[in-house]
């Protein structure tokens, strides 16, 4: 009875299958890229779309709508996909472009599952053309940004650059917890080379204005692949480490190595000259599961460290220094990297483990004009106004606002030392000259001795082992140990984790 109905519902899937057509979608395949159906078979398990009729009829057929929505399930857990296709209109805005967004939106955070949005396009408003065709021209509006913005505090959102990405499409890029792209292959920008050149008289290229090495170190994004696949297998990476929502706990998998296990080797890494910087990644390596840190933004703010990890099998997020950048000092982008990444745990309830090794703020002319303090204080904020569980490791230095960001100090927090524990207000190097200024200056001739002998004097009372006694620091433990001492409190983090949308934690 409903033959030529269904002759015709069979005809629109096999066109929108077919999406901008062969000549497009062999055009895709010459940059080297995949198309969004590719894509969404090699990121899923399965999947099942919405909205595949969605689109333009006219005489000559069907041309569907340039973005792809659905539910899937990616390493075996429920998430929405959304993806743009580049071969309809580059991307560009189509029929219903908008309102599939947004249901794709709507649907991840009121289903409470994560969203995983594959950006190859502008998905703006189009282009300049529009205003013959329509007569008209517009006010600029994001529809359906307050569901973008409401899933930063509901659901993890994985976002993918694999195209080059402008203006609507960056944003959309950025607006999520964790960003990826493909060197070589994608861009991201807020306009591209040709409307900068227009707009500034600047003449770059894609690579140049808006490539991996240019974003990347601006923490634009925050992981960067060799290739989509390796993307995908990024994306799955991310959220085997955050919950389905804010709703939940972040999931506890199988344990990859001993809780109990000792490592002598962290015995040595840090060495005694102060001033020699050592291989953070290392300890971090030995102190977590095996093989499980997935380090965020690496190339961003070098000296702050973020990362994801494992301990006995229960998520974590983890803040650490690289002494080999400015002595693991905190920078503004520092700061504003270090804030994010907190956020994020509270959001998703990770507790945060933090290896401490703070010799202050950034100073200098450069700083100041980078309002240094300003951000540093956010991120002390950001810090204070957290409220899952909390483990930090002193593991050389604390001193300053900056050391002081090494918890919040206004609520319980497992906190051990190291041997190599050194903290105060101001290092002897540096903060005695400022202390004995005058004394120093009237010694004359015998002022280099005379700053030996101050220097020697509080070498005498710098000993961790001062605080220890006076109980200004909770406990001085074995470096090897360390696994061992955050393994058993990572079991008491998690049985107080009080899983719900905190109003507190911000985008």
């Amino acid at each position: 009875m409903w033959d030529p109905e269904l002759a015709e519902l069979q005809r629109r899937r096999e066109q929108a299958e077919r999406m901008g057509g062969e000549e497009r979608v062999a055009r895709q395949h010459a940059t080297g890229r995949l198309t969004v159906r590719e894509r969404l078979a090699a990121l899923t398990d399965s999947w099942q779309e919405v909205g595949a009729l969605t689109g333009h009829a006219n005489a000559d057929g069907f041309t569907p709508s340039n973005v792809i929505i659905g539910r899937a399930r990616l390493a075996g857990r429920r998430v929405v996909v959304a993806g743009d296709d580049f071969t309809v209109r580059g991307g560009a805005a189509d029929a219903a472009i908008h309102e599939k967004q947004v249901l794709a939106e709507r649907m991840a955070g009121e289903m409470r599952v994560p969203l995983v949005r594959l950006i190859d396009g502008t998905g703006g408003g189009g282009s300049v053309k529009q205003m013959e065709e329509y007569g008209r021209t517009y006010v600029p509006a994001n529809p359906g940004w307050d569901q973008v913005v409401a899933n930063l505090g509901r659901v993890p959102v994985v976002a993918l650059a694999l195209g080059p990405v402008a203006g609507l499409g960056a944003a959309r890029l950025v607006t999520s917890h964790v960003s990826i792209m493909v060197k070589e292959l994608s861009q991201v920008f807020i306009a591209g080379p040709a409307v900068v050149e227009a707009g500034m008289g600047e003449s770059v290229g894609k690579e140049e204005l808006g490539g991996w090495r240019t974003v990347s170190a601006a923490g634009t994004v925050d992981l960067v692949a060799d290739s989509e696949p390796e993307a995908f297998e990024l994306t799955a990476r991310v959220l085997s480490y955050l919950p389905q929502s804010a709703w939940q706990p972040p999931p506890v998998g199988t344990p990859a190595d001993a809780p109990d296990r000792v490592s002598p080797e962290l015995r040595d890494i840090v060495p005694r000259d102060r001033r020699r910087p050592y291989d953070m990644r290392a300890i971090l390596g030995l102190v977590f599961d095996t093989g499980t840190v997935m380090e965020l933004g690496r190339r961003f703010a070098p000296s702050v460290i973020t990362a994801l990890a494992r301990l006995d099998g229960h998520p974590v997020a983890v803040l650490a220094s690289d002494p080999s950048v400015y002595g693991g000092g905190l920078t503004a982008q520092g700061s504003d990297k270090m804030a994010r990444f907190v956020d994020l745990a509270e959001t998703f309830h990770l507790p945060v483990v933090h290896l401490v090794d703070q010799p202050g703020f950034v100073i200098g002319t450069a700083a100041e004009r980078a309002g240094t303090i300003r951000r540093g204080a956010r991120a002390l904020a950001a810090v204070y106004q957290s409220t899952v569980p909390w483990a930090s490791v002193l593991v050389r230095r604390v001193f300053g606002v900056a050391g002081a960001a090494h918890r919040p100090h206004d609520r319980y927090s497992l906190r051990v030392a190291w041997p190599s524990g050194d903290w105060g207000s101001l290092p002897i190097e540096g903060g005695l000259e400022v202390a004995f200024k005058r004394m120093l200056a009237e010694a004359g001739p015998e002022a280099a001795a005379l700053k030996a002998e101050i220097a020697e004097r509080l070498e005498a009372v710098r000993s961790p082992f001062r605080t220890a006694e006076a109980f200004l620091v909770e406990d001085i433990i074995d470096p090897a140990h360390t696994r061992p001492a955050l393994t058993e409190w990572v079991h008491d983090a998690y049985a107080v984790l009080d899983p719900g949308p905190n109003p507190a934690a911000r985008p």
